[in-house]
């Protein structure tokens, strides 16, 4: 691997974008080289197994891209497929994991809220965090059809505001004082979440924890890149560009490829 080699980012869509986004702004000077398996989403819908399939075809796709570190961006894949990839494949991975733990330790009410896909709150690396913290309560909420309708460009619609709202008052009745977003897609719906639930109610995602990691690794392995070239960011999917140039706008230095 060298420095001025790409850092590989994954997910079953454009959700990752909203890591991606993090990790560019900390680390500009790197290219990254960015897949987004639109026509699988949601991963959260899938078995393990097919969960662990996917992401070994897209890190084998990143890999002979030169990636020298990998980034699985998407919370599903991370919790039911990163250690499998981590014994498989030699390169470093960074995941992205609920961020319970500050939530946790930052809650007067100690009460939680975790919105997230079912295959992230049904797996065992979940559950193996969740009882890190005996004395929070925890409420967890399966975010049903929002992945759908962010990669079909719905996420203003008025399905998606009354997925919201079914969705988060039961909590805010619970009494949470954090709300955890537990998939990389969610970011994306914070300025409609903002409207639904009471401004006390803080919002956490693990964007920039990422990209402080990422950092990190780069720095322990000395492969930060330190070259004067202008950095490149390539951005594949196998589905329609319009939706990853819509929510990437106006970042004109990207490139877009199908696989």
């Amino acid at each position: 691997m060298n420095s001025i080699d790409p850092i590989g980012l994954f997910d079953s869509g454009i959700g990752g974008t909203s890591i991606w986004k993090e990790v560019h702004a900390l680390l500009p000077n790197e290219n990254t080289i960015y897949l987004a398996d639109s026509k699988n989403a949601p991963y959260g819908l899938k078995s393990k197994e097919e969960i662990i399939f996917l992401s070994e075809k897209n890190t084998e796709i990143l890999l002979e891209q030169n990636c020298k570190l990998i980034v699985v961006a998407c919370n599903t894949a991370t919790t039911n497929a990163i250690k499998e990839l981590r014994v498989k494949y030699k390169v470093p991975f960074i995941g992205i994991e609920p961020a319970i733990k500050p939530a946790a330790l930052q809650s007067k009410t100690q009460t939680i809220g975790i919105l997230a896909t079912k295959g992230t709150l049904n797996s065992a690396l979940f559950h193996e965090n969740v009882a890190k913290h005996p004395d929070v309560k925890i409420v967890e909420q399966i975010g049903h059809g929002l992945v759908q309708l962010i990669e079909n460009d719905a996420i203003a619609s008025e399905e998606m505001n009354e997925l919201l709202k079914s969705y988060l008052l039961p909590m805010v009745e619970k009494n949470i004082d954090y709300l955890v977003l537990g998939c990389s897609h969610y970011p994306y719906l914070i300025p409609q979440i903002k409207k639904i639930i009471p401004s006390k109610i803080k919002i956490i995602d693990s964007g920039e924890a990422v990209a402080k990691q990422t950092k990190k690794i780069l720095e322990e392995r000395d492969l930060l890149n330190v070259s004067n070239s202008a950095p490149t960011s390539l951005f594949y999917t196998n589905s329609t560009t319009d939706v990853l140039k819509k929510i990437l706008d106006p970042i004109d230095t990207i490139s877009y490829k199908n696989f």
